[in-house]
């Protein structure tokens, strides 16, 4: 790796000591690494700041760690129905200890493989914390690095409520922290973090409250996604407790107790995760000596090509405005962002429309496009709606009880009914989501998935045989 000290760069005035690049990153996470490594790859000089492991919250306190964690619960159901299909004995036990070791050391690899992609594309790996000096300067550990462009990119860190005691529960960054399953948890969110945390738990054998204020969680998705997941923890859990506004955190002998606003408890609680949001991670960058504005919240305003108020000061990610805090959403903005400074691609920027996501329930929720409601605003009576519900075939041998529905949903509009939302709720729905997306995205009909034809047996052959 060359050294970040001895830099020259573009006219930029120099003195002992400090380096300059074209480009600076500020945050070591996707977002930031790969607009680095795609701007290098134009033949910028670029280098990426990062404070803690590389990565950032998807790699480390997200995405991946989750995703692992929902992979021993989702193989924990399958060993559940194993008795289905002939088999005996299959009786589980989860060594939590082994299991978090497990993905730890996976983690750790990957800390290391994003080190060894910044050396392999010349970018340069400063440890750190970055703080903005002027508008072109930011200090790490008293050595000052100068660039043309800055792009920020530091995330999110998780939220906690305001309220007695708050302090005393853990956040979605301490559940990966945790080294013992607690046998009796409520979660408290009504967001995708929150049902994730609730399902992995509640799969893996905790007694799990999910503890949300209003109705119903996952009040950003389609009405019919609502309704099944929420169908769903009837039949199967976790319990959902509702209109429950917490008001406070006890700790006692016996566990913790958590209060409402309404009077109600939930008493003997092993832990308490707060999954209420995340906050821009923007305290501590010295924006304001860049002149960079911010919003509510520490949030960073940028416009349509990911532009702050200062021209050459880039934001992405979750530490913006952006209506989807996902990975590829940053990745996917910083590579355009990259693309347009540096590689002539003078209109690149990422369109924010109809950007698939899925949601690690059990089973998975997907979606892409206009809710139902969404649709109906913009379009009125040019909506139909095509619908599904059955049983998929991993569920074809258990008995009633167990049986686990799946939900398909398709908003149409138009005479020629172009699809503009797809809505799942089932098994395989966050692997089957990502083609039908592409297919929304090229203006697909109606007609178009009913002239496709089906895979048998599968769930994904719903969508194309939808009456």
């Amino acid at each position: 790796m060359r050294d970040p000290n001895t830099a020259s760069n573009r006219g930029l005035t120099m003195t002992k000591g400090q380096g300059a690049y074209d480009l600076i990153c500020i945050g070591g996470g996707s977002g930031g690494i790969a607009t680095a490594r795609r701007a290098a790859a134009h033949g910028a000089r670029c280098a990426v700041i990062e404070s803690d492991r590389l990565g950032g919250t998807c790699v480390n306190v997200g995405c991946v760690p989750k995703k692992v964690m929902w992979q021993a619960a989702h193989a924990a159901e399958v060993m559940e129905r194993a008795g289905d299909y002939g088999f005996s004995g299959v009786s589980p036990r989860l060594d939590w200890g082994a299991l978090v070791s497990a993905r730890d050391a996976y983690i750790r690899r990957l800390n290391g493989i994003y080190e060894r992609n910044l050396d392999k594309s010349e970018v340069d790996f400063i440890s750190g914390h970055a703080r903005f000096v002027d508008a072109h300067t930011v200090a790490v550990d008293g050595q000052h690095y100068q660039a043309e462009r800055f792009v920020i990119a530091t995330g999110g860190v998780p939220g906690r409520p305001g309220i007695p005691g708050g302090d005393l529960g853990i956040d979605s960054d301490g559940f990966f922290a945790m080294p013992d399953r607690p046998e009796k948890v409520a979660v408290v969110g009504a967001g995708y973090i929150a049902v994730e945390l609730a399902g992995v738990l509640h799969q893996l054998g905790s007694d799990v409250s999910l503890v949300v204020r209003r109705e119903r969680p996952l009040r950003s998705f389609d009405e019919a996604i609502q309704e099944a997941y929420v169908h769903s923890t009837t039949q199967h859990g976790p319990t959902l407790v509702n209109h429950f506004t917490p008001s406070g955190l006890e700790a006692a002998w016996g566990g913790y107790t958590l209060h409402a606003e309404d009077g109600r408890t939930l008493e003997g609680l092993d832990q308490v995760i707060w999954a209420v949001g995340r906050l821009a991670n923007t305290d501590e960058l010295g924006l304001e000596a860049a002149g960079v504005r911010t919003g509510d919240g520490g949030i960073i305003p940028v416009d349509p090509w990911q532009a702050t108020n200062q021209p050459h000061i880039f934001a992405l990610g979750d530490v913006t405005d952006n209506p989807y805090p996902l990975t590829p959403v940053a990745i996917a903005a910083g590579r355009r962002l990259a693309d347009r400074l540096w590689g002539g691609h003078e209109e690149r920027r990422l369109d924010y429309r109809d950007v698939p996501t899925v949601v690690f329930t059990h089973p998975p929720i997907g979606m892409v496009g206009m809710t139902e409601a969404e649709a109906r605003e913009q379009y009125g009576d040019q909506v139909r709606i095509h619908e599904a519900g059955f049983v998929p075939m991993d569920f074809a041998l258990a008995p009633a009880e167990a049986k686990q529905r799946s939900t398909m949903k398709l908003v149409c509009v138009g005479a020629e009914e172009r699809v503009v939302g797809i809505h799942l709720f089932g098994v395989g729905s966050d692997e089957m989501l990502q083609g039908f997306a592409v297919a929304l995205r090229m203006g697909a009909t109606k007609a178009d998935l009913d002239d496709t034809v089906a895979i048998h047996p599968t769930a994904a052959e719903e969508l194309v045989t939808m009456t």
